[in-house]
């Protein structure tokens, strides 16, 4: 198997949760990322943050129809961790100068989508520890532990499934307005 066939089975590993291909991307790629990290005044605890986000942004990207890799893995991977490593430190007020690569690739658009999707993930978050019971244990039940309506009927003391389906309608119609409120105050 050629270098670009493997790097297209990982990648197809990767959007389907396989451990043994995230491990190979870990095993070949990260010391790289913890070289850069380390050698432009961060930690081998910043770089392992610093993998785990572009292992997040690879790991959407590779889930979509459309994604198509145009380099190789690691030259995607280093992008992305320089990227995110150039704004984490900026933010801390200081600068560095790190070596560009010969094939890095401009990933700002999929860091600030990155980034972006875990603002509102977070916005999210608070808005559902804000929603108050049972309403916040509905919610999760439905979504998250993906139980069926008559499941979480019965769970919830409701008298049948129509009924559990209108009390999470309402829920939801709160956490959106929680949401939104947030939302517009960032």
């Amino acid at each position: 198997m050629d270098k670009t066939e493997k790097e297209k089975a990982l990648l197809a590993g990767l959007a389907q949760n396989d451990t043994g291909s995230i491990e190979i991307i870990y095993r070949e790629h990260f010391q790289m990322v913890k070289q850069m990290v380390v050698s432009n005044n961060g930690s081998a605890d910043d770089a392992s943050d610093l993998f785990q986000e572009a292992m997040i942004v690879l790991y959407e990207k590779a889930g979509t129809v459309d994604f198509e890799l145009n380099c190789q893995l690691k030259t995607f991977i280093y992008s992305i961790c320089k990227r995110l490593w150039l704004k984490r430190l900026k933010k801390q007020g200081r600068f560095v100068y790190i070596d560009h690569m010969e094939d890095t690739v401009l990933v700002e658009e999929e860091t600030e989508e990155h980034e972006k999707s875990q603002a509102d993930f977070s916005l999210m978050e608070d808005a559902l520890k804000k929603l108050g019971e049972p309403c916040k244990s509905l919610i999760e039940a439905y979504y998250i532990q993906k139980k069926q309506m008559q499941e979480i009927a019965t769970d919830f003391g409701y008298t049948n499934a129509d009924n559990a389906k209108t009390q999470k309608y309402k829920c939801l119609v709160r956490l959106k307005k929680l949401f939104f409120a947030q939302y517009k105050n960032t």
